[in-house]
């Protein structure tokens, strides 16, 4: 049996999960700015700055939502 009524058996909650799929789109869309680079291999601003700058953001958004604390 479960002790604690307050608690709910899934570790998430709606805003972490909010969070965890804003993340996820985030890393996407720099995915594709990232093809979006017009020079050769990519190595213009789009597919070496901006680009991995979102997918950056995009893996550290949905650390932060699995490590937040719930009230």
């Amino acid at each position: 049996m479960n002790n604690s009524s307050n608690k709910s058996a899934f570790p998430l909650d709606s805003k972490s999960i909010l969070i965890l799929i804003t993340g996820i789109v985030i890393m996407f869309i720099g995915f594709f700015i990232m093809t979006l680079d017009k020079e050769p291999f990519g190595f213009g601003f789009l597919g070496i700055t901006l680009g991995p700058i979102f997918v950056l953001l995009g893996v550290i958004i949905p650390v932060f939502s699995l490590f937040r604390s719930r009230k």
